[in-house]
């Protein structure tokens, strides 16, 4: 405002008064004014060139790029940046990428109802005593030969692993073999035992293997 009314010949205005009145320091604005006529100074022109070349690399990738393929893009075309200076760009810029997931084995299969059986725990894991409540699940453990699931059958009081088994797939023979090792270490139990599992389809067990849980009640 100050420099427009300073251009202005018909104005009465002086500088000193118009910071004066609008309570600017005199000094502050003919520094200002110094940087404005003298233009951007290197550091900002190189910021702009970069910024430039970060665009041109991101819309060539659809959008797609992020920081470490952008500054791959640079340093290939023998632009001499960090990775850490695009990236500080590129959030000045609100330039994002696209990160796909990581890609993990699902564990769960549901099968047609989600729900088959009630859930007789309803949540509460420790039921006050051992062997009253045990509980399975299956994870996935990433080998040099590909994907391998355990499956591990915990008592929900002690908290301790009383059977597991290891494969290279997703059946019910996973959870059967885990619950079989379960029920072996623990030999005569006296009472019914409520095994709890996740609602996939590895835990809905066939006829033939109900001959394991006499005394296992499977939720």
């Amino acid at each position: 405002m100050i420099e427009a009314e300073k251009a202005d010949l018909d104005s009465a205005m002086t500088v000193a008064r118009m910071c004066r009145l609008l309570g600017v320091d005199r000094r502050r604005f003919y520094e200002w004014r110094a940087r404005t006529v003298a233009g951007p100074t290197p550091r900002q022109r190189r910021v702009a060139e970069l910024v430039a070349q970060i665009r041109a690399s991101h819309t060539a990738s659809d959008g797609t790029y992020g920081a470490p393929r952008i500054h791959a893009d640079l340093r290939y075309a023998g632009v001499a940046v960090s990775r850490k200076t695009v990236a500080k760009l590129m959030r000045a810029e609100g330039i994002t990428g696209i990160s796909p997931r990581t890609w993990h084995p699902p564990t769960s299969v549901q099968g047609a109802d989600p729900f088959p059986v009630p859930d007789l725990v309803e949540r509460q894991f420790d039921q006050g005593d051992r062997d009253r409540a045990w509980f399975s699940d299956i994870t996935y453990l990433h080998t040099g030969e590909g994907w391998a699931y355990l499956c591990a059958v915990r008592d929900g009081n002690t908290r301790r692993v009383l059977g597991r088994t290891v494969g290279d797939s997703l059946h019910a023979d996973l959870v059967e073999d885990a619950l079989r090792q379960a029920v072996a270490l623990r030999g005569d139990l006296p009472r019914k035992v409520i095994f709890h599992a996740d609602r996939g389809t590895q835990a809905v067990f066939n006829r033939s293997s109900q001959q394991l849980l006499l005394r296992v009640s499977v939720v």
